[in-house]
């Protein structure tokens, strides 16, 4: 007989698992289990959205899935943080407790019945009711987790804190190491579906490639690189493919769509084809679909059959898995079509050009207050070359999606995909995934805000990534918004309601007991990540910065 704490204790360290990441009190017996019998580190934040951030950035910086944990009082806490994790295709298994079937509908203590608000956010929602069930339902956890296009999945243990793991049963674990990574399958793509991209590829005098996650998921970058090399093809990508293709590649235009750089929306907009490669074609990808036109011939290749063709009609499909289908395309290529593209490529060189002088002065601009501009772009030489680069929505998205480039195939770039204060708890989970990395966080003062706390959970932990934080003591974002909205110029009494009370959040690190460090003067950013990076200990760098600036918008 074996109960279920030994149970989940045994599967999850044998399916690679380093990290939980839970609010209590949920599955207390596995949690004893798991700190006697494995190696799992249990890390404990301070609230169920950021345990839900942790998994995430521990999903997309490792591959493997990230699991978060909350009793029944918080799962509704949970769920609402697994929402990026659903929009971004990450792998995070929700653990939490549930209802008890001896007590349903008697007014238990913080009873509600959470299941159904997992639904609209998970690929498989279950509930287990029985001890002996937990092996094949673990196991089918990872299983589609993983599987297709990634994404969270939710287990509800029987009892508001998963009493369920204190039963006994005749059970032995059900381990799959196939499943304990991304991607655990490659799907091939039938032969004719290739030739017929490749000829539309090959004839079209002004083609563009918009690579997305799922060219990072699959690992596809390099591969990428080479085709877009060998027939002489531009590559943009979306935010969530950002780290596909190096910022400096002479073929990259940067990343198209909402929150963009000109030039690769530009690119976008003189090309007559386009191939989307592992892209959802969401609106931020296309700034709602305009970025190009509906109508615009396309070509697209997915994992995910029921996205293709989804948003555009397209001339040719290809169902595969990234890496896979690029790889057959580079084998079948005609490299004599890359001849004919002299002047697009010329006419590409042009535009990144051209975006480069527009902004050249306001990036390397010695402005006090700091240019977020320069911030940004300063990072691009900073950052190192195996780093992990983990930024927010909202400005911090802008800024870093326009003005900051990856410079080598080993640097990756995790963003948040919509929640504002995801990138703080998401950077500590990603140092907790890849703890031999550098980790860099971008977030803005308004997103530090949400999980400001969290300096402590990294303390407590040892967890030393470096956050930097783009202090304007503000949400200007909402800035043009407000002045809409009150027909031109908005009050002085208006901008309480984005306008925030000034804060040295180096000074709040060190009381908490990470580095602070205090930035003022942009020639003091290069030392102050310098110095960050050679920390052995968690490290706010708080950069004051110009409340004025606000992100250029996305250009048509």
């Amino acid at each position: 007989m074996t109960t279920g704490a030994i149970m989940i204790a045994e599967m999850l360290e044998a399916y690679g698992v380093t990290h939980v990441f839970h609010v209590p009190a949920i599955l207390r017996r596995t949690m004893v289990e798991i700190e006697q019998h494995t190696a799992i580190k249990r890390i404990r934040p301070h609230g169920e959205k950021p345990a839900a951030y942790m998994a995430d950035g521990y999903a997309r910086a490792s591959g493997r899935p990230g699991i978060a944990m909350a009793q029944v009082v918080g799962a509704h806490n949970l769920a609402a943080g697994l929402r990026d994790a659903h929009l971004a295709h990450s792998p995070v298994i929700a653990m939490t407790g549930g209802r008890d079937p001896h007590t349903k509908f008697r007014k238990v203590y913080q009873e509600v019945d959470d299941v159904p608000s997992f639904e609209p956010i998970t690929k498989w929602n279950a509930t287990i009711d029985a001890v002996e069930r937990i092996p094949d339902m673990l196991r089918q956890a990872f299983r589609v987790a993983v599987s297709g296009s990634p994404g969270p999945v939710h287990l509800q243990f029987a009892g508001n804190e998963g009493q369920l793991d204190l039963e006994e049963a005749e059970m032995d674990p059900l381990v799959e190491e196939h499943f304990s990574q991304v991607p655990p399958f490659r799907p091939a793509p039938h032969d004719q579906e290739v030739r017929a991209a490749l000829q539309r590829l090959e004839s079209a005098a002004r083609p563009l490639i918009v690579a997305g996650g799922g060219v990072r998921a699959s690992g596809a970058g390099e591969l990428l690189i080479q085709l877009a090399e060998r027939l002489s093809i531009p590559i943009a990508t979306s935010l969530n493919g950002k780290d596909s293709v190096p910022g400096t590649h002479p073929l990259s235009v940067g990343v198209v769509g909402t929150y963009s750089r000109g030039s690769a929306n530009r690119a976008v907009g003189e090309a007559d084809l386009i191939c989307f490669i592992g892209t959802e074609t969401g609106g931020m990808t296309t700034h709602f679909w305009q970025v190009p036109p509906i109508g615009t011939p396309a070509i697209q290749i997915d994992i995910d059959p029921e996205a293709i063709g989804r948003n555009y009609p397209v001339v040719a499909a290809v169902h595969g898995d990234a890496a896979t289908v690029l790889g057959r395309m580079i084998e079948m290529a005609d490299q004599g079509a890359a001849i004919r593209r002299s002047d697009w490529t010329a006419r590409v060189s042009q535009i990144n050009t051209e975006w480069r002088e527009e902004f050249a002065q306001l990036m390397t601009s010695n402005a006090e207050p700091i240019r977020p501009e320069r911030l940004s772009s300063e990072l691009t030489t900073l950052v190192p070359d195996d780093g992990i680069v983990v930024v927010d929505t909202g400005h911090a998205g802008m800024w870093m999606g326009g003005f900051f480039d990856i410079r080598t195939s080993s640097q990756s770039y995790l963003r948040s995909a919509g929640h504002l204060g995801w990138a703080f708890p998401a950077s500590l989970g990603a140092k907790c995934g890849a703890p031999e990395r550098p980790v860099v966080c971008f977030t803005g003062d308004s997103g530090f805000w949400y999980h400001v706390g969290d300096i402590e959970t990294a303390v407590r932990f040892g967890i030393n990534s470096v956050t930097v934080v783009n202090n304007n003591r503000s949400g200007n974002q909402s800035m043009r918004g407000f002045d809409r909205a009150y027909g031109g110029t908005q009050t002085e009494k208006a901008k309480e309601l984005w306008v925030f009370t000034d804060v040295n959040f180096a000074d709040l690190a060190e009381t908490v007991g990470a580095v602070g460090i205090r930035v003022e003067k942009p020639d003091e950013i290069g030392p102050a990540i310098e110095r960050g990076l050679e920390m052995e200990r968690p490290v706010v760098v708080d950069v004051v910065t110009d409340i004025e600036a606000v992100a250029p918008a996305a250009v048509i």
